[in-house]
This record gives structure tokens, C-alpha cells and sequence, in this order.
């Protein structure tokens, strides 16, 4: 931890006590409950996810915990400023470790709540705790913040489904504030505060037609990605609609080629053109170069890409956008099956997320 509190003081005085004011981007009462039962609710979840869970469950008037990790010594799987939630019954979302540590934070947070009050507790090396080791020899702390501000954790929550990213302060004491401003904050301690930014989570566009399009949609939901679709083909459009009832999947059909108005793009989504029939590309191909995904990507060959490169040329691209297209495209080369180039393609996404929101 830090040694400087007077840095803490001016950082909250002058940003943690103003609220982000974020657009409003959901209605709470409109949030499905996506975690009913008295399992564990999510291990693979997304910051978004975990003030979400933390969110509902105190809508229904549970009491919870949220936990954030704090410090880091050796290896370990989980990043520092990782969230997990956990409810008074035992349910959670998020995790820690590959399972190693996870039953006994849902143990302490269950008492903190019941105390309470904030505490820090380390696990793995250097902890009290003997009996529980992570298997890589590291260690972490862990701030449990029992009962957390229900309005700043509703704010969060609109701000990252509403696509903004922002910043959290902790402190011990059990404080919890959104700082203002866009600044990527290093996440760590500054004096008796813990700061840590959260992206929105990945949000995946994907245009085209056929199988490729259809794998494409599958394993990102899987993967946990906000998934959008516009299809030419019905019967893609028809499928992926079906999952829109339970997984939110918006499908839309493209009836003609050219720009759709609700291609709406931000900087932590991606775009994969994922066509046999390359005359629907230029214009959609045209508009997506005009907004700022983190990621363009076309299916097809070097010599398809050659083509299609010429002809946005043709149209007044100039080069420097044009070298935003990523093609061929995945991390497999010359994949033959849908299967396989959508995890390819998808990899290829992933990556590119994690660099951009990566720390500095």
C-alpha cells in the first residue's frame, strides 16, 4: 500500500466524491434476473457481470458482498482490480483462481456481511490462513466491502452497459466512490485508496451470411460477448433471433447492400465481415471505417482482400483507413470449416480487446 494519504485526499476531494454523470443506458426494472436459484451464479464473468449480480441481488433485498483483488505476489491467473459478488445465501459471480481459493472467499464474504464491516484478508503465500494455498505459489489480497453504496453501484452498472468505461476508489474504511473524467487509472493504491478502471465489456458485430456467420454467433455467446447480427439470409436471421429471447442477441436482416443507421460502433467493439458474396461489402465495409471499432476484420483470401481493397479505393478510401482492414482473417491460416475459422476469427478479436484495454 501506499505511503502518500495526501495524494488520496486531493484524488478524492477532487474527483471520487463527484459522480460520473453516464447516460442512462437501462432501466433497472428491465434487467432480466439472470442468476436465479441458490447456485453459484457465474465464475466466468465480466466486471459488468459482477456489479450487475451485486446490483440485483440487493434489488431483492439480499445483502452482499463485493470483493476486489487488491495486491498480487508471485503468479496468478486473475489481474489486480479483478471483482467478484457474492450474496448472503452463498451465490457469486466472478473468481479468483481456478477454484483454488473461491469457496473460501464465499465464506469470508458471507461473514463479513453478517459483521458488517470491510476487511482485507490475503490468501496463498504469506496468508494466515495455512490450509489454503494457490497452487502457483502466489499470493493476493483481497478488500471485502459488505453492504457497497446500492447508487454507485447502480451507476456502474449504467455506465458500463451504456459502453463508457470508468473507475473505481476503495477504501478500507468501506468507501466506494466513482471517480470522474477518462483518465485510464494504473489500478493500485494511492495512499489509503485503491483505484481500478473497467472497460465495457467486448462487444462483437458480426455481418454476413451462411455457417461461418452462425459459428461466429455461437461461440462469442459462449465466450460471454455482446452479440449483434445483421444477416441477409432469413434463416441466419431466423436462428439467431431465437437466441435474442433468452441471451440478448440483436439480429436484424439487410435487405439491400449499403449503410445500416443502427451500426452503432464504440471503441471496445469489433466488426467481422463474414460474406461469400463480397458486392454487399463496400458500403457496409465503407461505414465501418468511418467509426471507431478496435477491430475490422473480412473474411476471404489475399487475393479477395487484393479485390476488395481496390474497389473501396475506387469509391475514395484513402490508404490509411483502408490498412484498417484485418485480412485474411484469424490467427489459423486457410481455415476450411465454419467451426474453425469463427474461433480462429474470434481469437483474433479477443487479442485485439486485450490490448486495448490493457494498462500502460
Amino acid at each position: 500500500m501506499s505511503e502518500d494519504p495526501g495524494y488520496t485526499s486531493g484524488l478524492i476531494m477532487g474527483l471520487g466524491r463527484t459522480m460520473l454523470q453516464c447516460a442512462p443506458a437501462i432501466q433497472v426494472d428491465d434487467l432480466p434476473d439472470r442468476f436465479p436459484g441458490t447456485f453459484a451464479a457465474s465464475d466466468a464473468a465480466t466486471p459488468l457481470d459482477v456489479l450487475r449480480f451485486v446490483m440485483e441481488a440487493g434489488q431483492r433485498g439480499q445483502h452482499v458482498a463485493l470483493v476486489t483483488i487488491t495486491g498480487l505476489t508471485g503468479s496468478s491467473s486473475r489481474s489486480l482490480g479483478t471483482l467478484m459478488g457474492v450474496a448472503e445465501n452463498g451465490r457469486f459471480s466472478g473468481s479468483f483462481s481456478g477454484g483454488c481459493i473461491e469457496a473460501a472467499v464465499v465464506a469470508e464474504a458471507q461473514e463479513a456481511i453478517r459483521d458488517g464491516r470491510p476487511r482485507q484478508v490475503r490468501y496463498g503465500a504469506g496468508s494466515p490462513y495455512i490450509d489454503i494455498r494457490l497452487p502457483c505459489g502466489g499470493g493476493v489480497d483481497l478488500l471485502f466491502q459488505p453492504s457497497p453504496d446500492p447508487d454507485v453501484i447502480r451507476q456502474a452498472v449504467t455506465c458500463l452497459a451504456g459502453r463508457q468505461p470508468l473507475t473505481l476508489a476503495q477504501s478500507p474504511s468501506g468507501g466506494l466512490h466513482i471517480l470522474s473524467g477518462s483518465t485510464r487509472h494504473q489500478p493500485g493504491w494511492r495512499g489509503e485508496t485503491f483505484i481500478s478502471w473497467y472497460a465495457p465489456p467486448l462487444g462483437l458485430v458480426v455481418v454476413g451470411h451462411g455457417a461461418e456467420s452462425l459459428a461466429m454467433l455461437r461461440l462469442g455467446l459462449t465466450l460471454g460477448t455482446e452479440m449483434r447480427l445483421f444477416s441477409p439470409d432469413e434463416r441466419v436471421v431466423t436462428l439467431a433471433k431465437t437466441l435474442a429471447k433468452t441471451l440478448g442477441v440483436h439480429a436484424k436482416t439487410l435487405t439491400i447492400p449499403g449503410p445500416v443507421p443502427d451500426l452503432v460502433a464504440d471503441p471496445w467493439g469489433a466488426i467481422v465481415f463474414l460474406f461469400h458474396d463480397h458486392a454487399w461489402e463496400p458500403l457496409l465495409l465503407e461505414q465501418a471505417l468511418t467509426q471507431p471499432w478496435f477491430f475490422i476484420g473480412a473474411m476471404g483470401s489475399r487475393r479477395t482482400h487484393a479485390k476488395r481493397l481496390a474497389t473501396l479505393r475506387e469509391r475514395g478510401l484513402p490508404e490509411e483507413a483502408l490498412t484498417r482492414i484485418i485480412a485474411p482473417l484469424g490467427l489459423i491460416p486457410s481455415a476450411r470449416d465454419p467451426a474453425t475459422l469463427a474461433l480462429s476469427a474470434l481469437a483474433q478479436v479477443v487479442d485485439g480487446y486485450r490490448k486495448v484495454t490493457a494498462m500502460t
